[in-house]
């Protein structure tokens, strides 16, 4: 538990990236109409969760004003909302909503971690931004006996595929992405892949609840029993 504080308060104080950590503190200056009185966060993003995860999921970044704003994985926006709800439902989370960094949210059995850990312009990193985070990425899951990885998106995909061809947990080509895909990597642990749960697909429909809550199903019954870890 001490290195998972250790490693977090290391995010903390990240500035490998300046465009990024330009961005976060203009955002933390400008704010949004609606959160005047918030005093922002505008710094990196840590971990969020049980540093005894065996449920990892992975994001693309802090949202400007969610988590860019409360200091925690998405906490503060829409996303977030979706999220919790399902993690909640799914037994992962111990209350549905996230509203700010002492809520009582607490993860069981599960952890948060992003590709980025500073909110981008447009929620687009670049990629020299995605591989600088990359080694906070590989400590992340040094730490964790993470046995299933749940990536939100693209960009978290291919952020997770590339971290098992590094470890030679999985060879071969790219697997392809799907929402609800699932593949098998070394010593029987599994990632799966789900769309993220961002505004643009949830108002949509291209993500549903019962899409999400079909996700964490899979991830649920994808852990072996605690005994067997």
């Amino acid at each position: 538990m001490k290195s998972w504080g250790r490693l977090n308060e290391q995010i903390i104080q990240c500035e490998a990236c300046p465009r990024l950590r330009s961005y976060c503190q203009e955002v933390a200056t400008q704010k949004k109409r609606a959160y005047v009185n918030w005093e922002y966060w505008g710094r990196p993003v840590p971990n969020f969760g049980d540093p005894q995860a065996r449920l990892l999921i992975v994001g693309l970044a802090p949202a400007a004003h969610g988590a860019n704003r409360t200091g925690r994985m998405f906490t503060g926006d829409r996303s977030g909302e979706w999220l919790y709800r399902a993690l909640f439902k799914a037994g992962f989370a111990n209350q549905p909503h996230a509203e700010h960094r002492d809520d009582g949210l607490e993860l069981i059995d599960c952890a948060i971690t992003a590709t980025c850990h500073c909110a981008p312009p447009d929620n687009r990193p670049l990629p020299a931004e995605i591989a600088s985070c990359q080694a906070w990425f590989q400590q992340t899951v040094d730490l964790l006996p993470a046995r299933v990885f749940l990536a939100l998106g693209q960009i978290a995909w291919r952020t997770v595929v590339d971290e098992l061809w590094r470890r030679q947990w999985l060879s071969g080509r790219l697997p392809k992405f799907g929402h609800g895909a699932v593949v098998s990597i070394a010593d029987e642990r599994v990632l799966i892949g789900s769309y993220h749960p961002s505004q643009q697909n949830t108002f949509t429909g291209r993500l549903t609840e019962e899409m999400l809550d079909q996700v964490f199903t899979r991830a649920r019954e994808s852990l072996p029993a605690k005994n067997s870890r």
